[in-house]
């Protein structure tokens, strides 16, 4: 398996596939960057080279007591891509993944950036505040810590239906979505899983984003149960400074596994400038 080791020891495991302009992929939580093959294998067949990493405490990655918050998240990202020497490269990152590579460019810089994607991503906050009266409440992020810390198999089991709109009326249920969703949050460590929660949801991007000037694309359901809408890309697409806010009606958070043909297609012609 493709590893590198942080300054702090820690190992990230990577994939790097094919050959071309470097596209980079973050992850959402709990997963891993399986989470992302169908993109990969679709762009590697479209001449880029691409590359998915598993966050610490996530998948084949170390399983760290220490460091799982967002900063040492984009610090671990930019050791991985200065490791591969990535230059001109579309990074995307969906839901807590969005939220890592904000802070990377945020926090290192765009120099190595040409376009970002944001696909049902966290920022700018999750958490209700009084400056942000749209977010969710904060028993809802206690919940999720107790589901995870009482029984994360169950949960994570459970966590299926609404990230991908399963219980919604109609919906096409895919048992071997829930599983393999399943089965990328049960790789992972639960001290890590269970720090991640506070950083997907109390961390505050909005600098990130204003610092932000490269073309991003925000992608987001608008029927998405687990990162609404209102309070994160119809801020986001403010911020930024060169955004395109593309609204899948009706979709859910997992969109890039739901719609996978249609993300994919748009994904391609953002990358292309089209």
């Amino acid at each position: 398996m493709s590893m590198i080791t942080t300054k702090d020891g820690t190992q990230v495991f990577y994939k790097d596939w094919g050959k071309g302009q470097p596209v980079l992929f973050s992850h959402g939580w709990p997963l891993s960057a399986d989470a992302w093959d169908a993109q990969m294998v679709f762009f590697g067949q479209h001449g880029y080279r691409v590359i998915a990493h598993d966050r610490r405490s996530h998948g084949r990655s170390s399983q760290t007591w220490d460091g799982n918050h967002m900063d040492q998240y984009a610090d671990d990202l930019a050791e991985l891509i200065d490791a591969l020497d990535l230059k001109d490269m579309i990074i995307v990152g969906h839901s807590t993944g969005g939220g890592e590579i904000t802070r990377y460019m945020g926090r290192h810089g765009t120099g190595r950036v040409a376009r970002a994607v944001l696909l049902g991503a966290v920022p700018p906050l999750m958490l209700k505040t009084t400056a942000n009266p749209g977010g969710l409440p904060m028993e809802v992020f206690d919940g999720i810590r107790k589901g995870t810390f009482d029984d994360r198999s169950q949960f994570f089991m459970d966590l299926t239906m609404p990230f991908y709109g399963y219980n919604r009326p109609g919906a096409k249920i895919s048992e071997g979505a829930r599983k393999s969703f399943w089965l990328q949050g049960m790789m992972g460590g639960l001290r890590g899983q269970y720090d991640c929660i506070k950083q997907f949801s109390e961390v505050d991007f909005t600098e990130d984003l204003k610092r932000i000037a490269v073309p991003v694309l925000v992608a987001h359901g608008d029927d998405d149960q687990i990162v609404p809408i209102g309070a994160s890309a119809m801020l986001s697409a403010k911020l930024l400074k060169n955004a395109t806010l593309k609204i899948y009606p009706g979709a859910d958070h997992g969109l890039s596994v739901t719609h996978q043909d249609a993300f994919n297609t748009d994904l391609l012609a953002f990358i292309r400038g089209e």
